[in-house]
Order: C-alpha cells, then sequence, then structure tokens
C-alpha cells in the first residue's frame, strides 16, 4: 500500500512538474522609460502580419481593439501624465484602441485583468480618451512596435506602429515644478555641496531660467570644487556668456581647456577650443 501511494505521488510530481515550452505566436515585451523625473513603463504582446493584411481587414476600421494580443497592454505611470486637456493620474491602466484610415481613438482603461477585450465596457471606466492622426510607412512593419520616443524634460510621446500604419501619442510632464521645489529645498538646506550648485545651474541653463541667478550658483560650485573641476568651470563659461561677459567666458574656458588636457578629455578641450572662437567674434 505505501509503494502505491509512493508510486502515485511521484507520478504526480512528474506530471505536475513537466511542462512544455513553447515559444509565443506575439511574444511579451515590455518597455521602460524616465521621462523627466516619471517613470513609465508599457507591457504587451507584439503579434506579426505572417504576410496578413492588418488593418481594415483582420481588424476592422472602426472597431474596439485590444491593441496587441493575449492579455491587456498596459501602461504604468509614476506621476501624473498630461495629454492635451485631459490628465491621466499616477497609476496602471490598459491601453485599446480604435483604429480608421486617417485616425485612432486610444482609450485608457482603469480596468487591467482582462484577457482580450472587456467582456462588458463600463463607461466609468474610462481614464480618458485621444484621438490622434495616423501617418503611413512606404514599407510594413512585421510585429506591433510600442515605445516612448521624443524625449525631453518635460515631454514625450507614446509611438504605436504596426503594418503601414503609425500613430503618436504626445504628452506632458510637470517635471520642470518639481525640479525646482527640488533645486529650493536643496540650496536653502545646511548640507548643500558644490554638485547641488552645479545641477541647479545646469538645470536652469538649459532651460533658460533666471541666468543671472544660474552664474551666481555655478560660481559657488567652482569655489566649492575648485577649477580643477573642468566640467564645472565650462558651465561657469557658458553662464557667463549667456549673461552677455565674452571677455570672462573666455578667461574662464582657458581654465577649464588647462584642467581637461590635464585629465586627458579631449572632449572637453574642443568643446571649450570652439566656444572660444565663436564667442571671440562677439566682443
Amino acid at each position: 500500500m505505501k509503494k502505491l501511494i509512493l508510486s502515485s505521488f511521484m507520478c504526480i510530481s512528474l506530471f505536475t512538474q513537466a511542462q512544455v515550452q513553447t515559444p509565443k505566436a506575439s511574444p511579451v515585451a515590455k518597455v521602460e522609460q524616465r521621462v523627466g523625473l516619471t517613470d513609465i513603463s508599457i507591457s504587451y504582446s507584439r503579434p506579426a502580419m505572417n504576410g496578413r493584411k492588418i488593418f481594415g481587414e483582420l481588424l476592422p476600421f472602426g472597431e474596439l481593439w485590444r491593441l496587441g494580443a493575449n492579455e491587456n497592454t498596459k501602461i504604468t505611470n509614476s506621476d501624473i501624465l498630461i495629454f492635451g486637456s485631459d490628465t491621466l493620474k499616477a497609476g496602471t491602466y490598459a491601453i485599446f484602441a480604435r483604429p480608421n484610415m486617417d485616425s485612432w481613438e486610444v482609450i485608457f482603461y482603469t480596468e487591467t485583468t482582462n484577457w482580450c477585450l472587456p467582456e462588458k465596457w463600463d463607461e466609468s471606466k474610462v481614464a480618458i480618451r485621444q484621438k490622434v492622426k495616423v501617418s503611413k510607412f512606404p514599407f510594413p512593419k512585421e510585429n506591433l512596435s510600442i515605445s516612448i520616443e521624443d524625449l525631453e524634460f518635460n515631454s514625450a510621446s507614446i509611438v504605436i506602429a504596426w503594418e503601414i500604419f503609425q500613430v503618436n501619442i504626445p504628452f506632458s510632464l510637470n517635471t520642470k515644478e518639481k525640479v525646482l521645489a527640488s533645486i529650493e529645498k536643496t540650496l536653502s538646506s545646511s548640507t548643500v555641496t558644490a554638485n547641488d550648485y552645479h545641477a541647479a545651474a545646469s538645470y536652469y541653463f538649459t532651460e533658460n531660467i533666471d541666468l543671472k541667478k544660474a552664474l551666481l550658483w555655478s560660481e559657488k560650485a567652482v569655489a566649492m570644487k575648485g577649477v580643477s573641476a573642468y566640467w564645472m568651470t565650462r558651465l561657469k563659461s557658458q553662464l557667463q556668456a549667456a549673461n552677455g561677459d565674452y571677455k570672462g567666458a573666455m578667461e574662464t574656458a582657458k581654465i577649464s581647456i588647462i584642467e581637461a588636457e590635464k585629465d586627458g578629455d579631449q572632449n572637453y578641450v574642443k568643446m571649450n577650443q570652439q566656444s572660444i572662437e565663436e564667442w571671440s567674434k562677439k566682443q
């Protein structure tokens, strides 16, 4: 009896452990991207054309599509995303689409556990809808592709492409508000460092915000770190030039060149030399 039980147990164990693994026809993909200070991920399946005409035949125009295959395509965002006049709160959403020849309707849906489309559509679960124009490729794209492109500090686009169709869904973020709040908090603390001043000055320079204040921060960074930090003196020279002090900018750039040469960083040497040549024409 004991042998029978043991034998049965081994058979069950072998049966439950042995699983045939085969590749999926629509392999799973995941896109992860930080835009500004916001983390975004999109998980989806990538069906292939396999010789089929997709839009207008396999996927009839005007009908709702799960935007992929198998389980829901999902987007997770750590902070709000702004699509035109619509705001998508931080969270996880299913994405559906209604393709047409010249435009698509893209829908962000709060329920994400469906396989394929929801059995019963619930309009109250629609977070936002977006209508976007279609662009077309001169040659077909075999597999569905979803990516995050056009990256800026404060904006980006979700790009969906398959067959000869592509749609771009642009969005913006409140990155600037968060960065300015972080700068104010950090620079007012008793533990502020040269790197903090440099990072704040660099952001203000890149975003063209109060360049006089940015120069003061850059000067503090250089004073604390020393001229050997040639990347900091490089930024200081750029801010001097941005404030109209081209003579001072060239002198600072020369210091940056000397220190960069000591470190063997020819990239900074070249950038400073090019700037000096440019600024010498503006005196």
